[in-house]
């Protein structure tokens, strides 16, 4: 009867563990779909901004006007800016940005060139704070879906890096989101700012649905059609000035963009995580179901063996 005790307890046990394995699934859920709205919400500044950029840079030769976010220095020193979570629970998602920031450094360490870190999230800075690397900046307690403020402060620190040449070039590492079941952890140049870069091309948004009870991801294409200013439209201001003030917002954007997918990432590998723990632990109890009855079915045995022969004993 202890066995079965015992059983018992960790059948039930296990049960309590998947009712909260679920329940995070379906709260990651619900988060991915306002990271998704998010993600809608930001574009119409986004693709005004590239309109803009797009009509400037039809009109003047970017490589012609002098700004400091725009020019090419010998890369002696480079900042790394890196992406994960606050939290653990999300399968491989922090480990794989890491581990692809890891290999960077030891890269530019081979070229013989400088890195320091921009840490955002506390995994990563406890990672590298373990091993004594040069750590510039840190961020944490982030908005579980980043805002615009957020993006602006991160922006400023690796703005102030950047020109006070304190590193040559600013290149982000995140989670690139792909689907539900698979992200990927990407490098991006994000400073000096790629003239070539600025046009927009055809990109993808996601939108999370359910088909069935399972959710499932649906990509489109979303393009935003650019045209050039007319000729004959007069700038108050010398469109220099103009782009001088605009490639920070554009850079704030960019980045605001990269720390919405790597939460959607963060919030997809989540899920994926608690549902394969709720698969688990669905497994296990029945297992141990099936390990409950025996050990019942054998102890019933045993107590009309013993009945039985304490019949023949007394016959």
């Amino acid at each position: 009867m202890a066995n079965l005790k015992i059983i018992r307890d960790r059948i039930k046990s296990v049960k309590n563990t998947k009712k909260i394995t679920e329940a995070m699934r379906l709260v990651a859920a619900a988060k991915v779909r306002r990271a998704q709205e998010q993600v809608t919400a930001t574009r119409p500044f986004a693709d005004a901004l590239a309109q803009v950029l797009y009509g400037l840079q039809s009109r003047l030769k970017f490589e012609e006007a002098n700004l400091p976010l725009l020019k090419q220095r010998e890369v002696k020193s480079v900042g790394l800016l890196v992406i994960t979570g606050d939290r653990g629970l999300c399968g491989a998602y922090n480990t794989n940005v890491i581990r692809r920031a890891e290999i960077r450094a030891k890269e530019l360490k081979a070229e013989g060139r400088d890195y320091k870190f921009i840490l955002v999230g506390r995994k990563a800075i406890q990672y590298f704070q373990r091993r004594n690397q040069p750590i510039d900046a840190t961020y944490t307690g982030l908005e579980q879906i980043p805002t615009a403020p957020e993006a602006s402060s991160i922006a400023d620190q690796i703005l102030s890096l950047f020109l006070s040449e304190g590193v040559d070039r600013v290149e982000l590492i995140y989670t690139k989101f792909v689907s539900l079941i698979s992200s990927r952890p990407v490098i991006q140049t994000l400073l000096p700012l790629d003239t070539q870069g600025l046009e927009t091309p055809d990109d993808e948004i996601f939108r999370l649905t359910s088909k069935s009870g399972q959710f499932q991801v649906e990509r489109s294409k979303v393009s935003s059609e650019v045209q050039s200013f007319p000729q004959d439209m007069i700038f108050e201001q010398d469109p220099v000035q103009i782009l001088d003030a605009l490639l920070p917002l554009y850079l704030n954007n960019q980045l605001l963009r990269s720390l919405q997918e790597s939460a959607a990432s963060e919030l997809a590998a989540r899920m994926t995580a608690m549902n394969n723990a709720s698969d688990n632990a669905s497994e296990l109890i029945d297992k141990l179901s099936l390990s409950y009855n025996k050990a019942r079915q054998a102890s019933i045995t045993q107590e009309l063996l013993e009945v039985v022969a304490g019949s023949e004993a007394q016959g």
